[in-house]
């Protein structure tokens, strides 16, 4: 297995597999921002043993700093290296720390044994066994080339915690069950994938994404003998158009592709595949490596009510468990909740309200890492608005990842939840995670009669200009490389250089975390406006045409430039370069194809 440098510190800390308290180790040294795996030796236990290690044993681990204390639950690690050996068994125990702070940071650590205690947050539960009680030092020097974890900071955007850059995701949203990858263990479909309205169609067998070997780089990581090359080729490939963001499911039983789980089989709910999820965690340390988020989708609509009819009880909270101690370290996470969560009047059965709160508040109390907290919304306005509505200011609930159904209709609905949500404590980060309609979504580049200009103009740009966090891209139920079965991600080769134009544009060009959507000030053709009125302005013309600026009451002199959506580049100047302030000031003509999308940017000298 072979991992990029600076990915992963693995440190060995002790190996005991008896009782032992307040046993000092000698200090280990890291850098801020990077992976620390601390690996401790216990009693020998097995994922399918009389003894179940993930529910009946529990260990975790309490990091202090002066300026900052972490409680992370560690796991099982079987034999330490099971990616590569597929072991079932072993002593290892692991957690993963990603350190916030320069300096010296101590660690103390509990592990401790009985029924059901890995869901128990009584720190006395249980008894204390092997490692208990073992402590020790952490020194953890600068690390200046990271920008630091991607965090919720009460504002319509994610900021990076050092580089305090603010972050626009330009990413993809298909096909959905990438885990569900030929050479991931224990990875088979529990039932075959049935056809049925509204949904994709999964391929016969699993995903090879073969048409990426290409993309894989000598250095790059895989395991057992080259196993997954081609899932990290595409990745790499992603990364080569700008993408920032690949949205994922980890659990599809009773769902569309039914290949995607974290357990040792399709019915177990209690004892997970260390293989497996250790396969994952490369791929996962691989979409650090190239800047990219994890969206991880917990769960789909079709299960919502699979563990505990749906409440945060014994199966829920272990599925939780795992997933923070195991992946909520990475610096870029997104805890997507659930797949069009809720009741529907075509799916009456779902989640309600205090169950949805319930999930979203175990998130907020056990995750020390903060991450960035979502649920996926149904894509009609009417069913949005009563799901979401008594959600609003909810502690932990970050943003709403919505899907939406007709793409004219983005632009609004941004705006919409911005506002609904903007004078509370805890105003949402709005991100598109699935237009519609469900049977297109976005079109491959080779359809003739493909929707791309539109989805541009009015899902990506709607979006944005609406401020927006960004979107993501589904691949639609009928189209050929779906949102199942694609095997190919070059079939939307130049969407996503649309969307990395769009972020490129916002990133280069202005202060969008101090901007807002002032579309009045927009009159003419069809367009939004994005401003911060007297200093800088851009208008979006959907489709070509003139456009009038409303600077009224803001003097001064005002550049004029232009940018095209569809090729990227530099600005540009028309026979208009500048406009005088106080007046209603006439924008000129777009520089050539004068019917399509053209940004106007608009700055005071």
């Amino acid at each position: 297995m072979k991992h990029s440098i600076g990915a992963i510190i693995f440190i060995l800390i002790i190996a005991i597999s008896c009782k032992s308290t307040k046993i000092n180790v000698q200090p280990i040294q890291g850098k801020k921002w990077e992976k620390i795996t601390l690996r401790f030796d216990g009693p020998l236990l097995s994922e399918r043993g009389a003894e179940n290690p993930f529910l009946d044993y529990r260990m975790e681990v309490v990091f202090s700093h002066a300026n900052s204390t972490l409680k992370i639950p560690g796991y099982f690690a079987a034999d330490g290296d099971a990616a590569e050996t597929s072991a079932t068994a072993g002593r290892v125990w692991h957690v993963e720390f990603r350190p916030d702070q320069v300096g010296t940071w101590t660690y103390k650590v509990s592990f401790r044994k009985g029924k059901e205690i890995a869901i128990n947050d009584d720190a006395n539960a249980g008894v204390a066994i092997a490692f208990d009680g073992v402590s020790g030092s952490v020194l953890v020097s600068p690390n200046p080339d990271h920008e630091g974890r991607l965090q919720y900071v009460g504002k319509r955007y994610l900021q990076y915690a050092d580089s305090k850059r603010y972050f626009i995701k330009g990413g993809c949203d298909s096909p959905e069950n990438i885990l569900g990858f030929d050479g991931i263990d224990g990875t088979v479909r529990g039932q075959s994938p049935e056809e049925r309205k509204g949904e994709a169609k999964a391929n016969v067998t699993l995903h090879k994404f073969e048409n990426h070997l290409k993309d894989y780089k000598e250095g790059d990581p895989s395991w057992q003998d080259g196993k997954g090359k081609a899932l990290i080729g595409g990745l790499n490939y992603l990364a080569s158009k700008g993408i920032n963001s690949l949205y994922f499911l980890t659990n599809n039983i009773d769902g569309d592709g039914k290949d995607v789980y974290p357990y040792t089989s399709y019915d177990e709910r209690y004892r997970f595949d260390c293989s497996k999820l250790a396969q994952w965690e490369i791929i996962m340390d691989h979409m650090d490596d190239l800047g990219i988020m994890q969206h991880i989708v917990l769960q789909e609509t079709e299960n919502e009510l699979m563990l505990d009819s749906g409440n945060t009880e014994t199966q829920r909270k272990l599925y939780y468990r795992e997933m923070i101690a195991r992946y909520a370290h990475h610096p870029r996470v997104t805890w997507n909740l659930g797949e069009e969560n809720g009741p529907v009047h075509w799916r009456p059965e779902g989640q309600n309200t205090e169950q949805q709160k319930a999930m979203v508040r175990y998130f907020d109390a056990h995750d020390a890492y903060q991450n960035f907290t979502v649920i996926h919304s149904h894509a009609d306005k009417e069913t949005r608005d009563k799901l979401f509505t008594p959600l609003i200011g909810l502690q932990g609930l970050d943003g709403m990842s919505m899907q939406v159904s007709q793409k004219a209709a983005v632009h609004n609905s941004t705006m919409q939840w911005i506002d609904a949500t903007k004078n509370t404590n805890h105003p949402w980060v709005m991100t598109i995670d699935e237009i519609g309609p469900w049977y297109r979504g976005v079109d491959p580049d080779d359809r003739v009669d493909n929707n791309q200009d539109t989805v541009r103009a009015e899902a990506l740009w709607g979006n944005l200009m609406a401020g927006g966090a960004g979107a993501e891209w589904y691949f639609g139920a009928k189209n050929h490389s779906n949102d199942l079965n694609c095997e190919d991600w070059r079939t939307r080769d130049r969407m996503w250089e649309y969307t990395t134009h769009a972020r490129q544009f916002f990133e280069q060009h202005v202060p969008f975390s101090d901007m807002n959507p002032y579309t009045q000030l927009a009159t003419g053709d069809a367009s939004y406006c994005f401003a911060q009125p007297g200093e800088i302005y851009v208008i979006y013309l959907l489709y070509g045409g003139q456009n009038v600026l409303n600077l009224e009451g803001q003097p001064g002199t005002y550049s004029v430039q232009w940018y095209n959506p569809r090729d990227g580049g530099a600005l540009r100047k028309t026979d208009i370069d500048t406009v005088r302030g106080a007046t209603q000031a006439i924008l000129g003509m777009p520089p050539n194809d004068v019917d399509k999308d053209w940004a106007i940017l608009v700055k005071r000298i």
